[in-house]
């Protein structure tokens, strides 16, 4: 399962760039810009589901 592993860490640290990538979009909002704060709600859902999907792996290299 270390395929699955991998793939687990890939998914980590993906979450992590979009989730600085929303912390930034935000300071922008912040600033004004109200197209930032709609990109921003996008790219938190975004990290939602590589989150999720993390955690879904985590879970099926537990299974074996």
């Amino acid at each position: 399962m270390a395929d699955l592993d991998a793939l687990r860490g890939k998914c980590e640290a993906l979450a992590e760039e979009l989730a600085d990538a929303a912390l930034d979009l935000l300071h922008e909002a912040v600033e004004g810009d109200a197209e930032a704060g709609r990109v921003e709600k996008r790219v938190t859902r975004a990290r939602r589901a590589v989150e999720k999907a993390g955690g879904l792996l985590s879970a099926a290299a537990g299974a074996d």
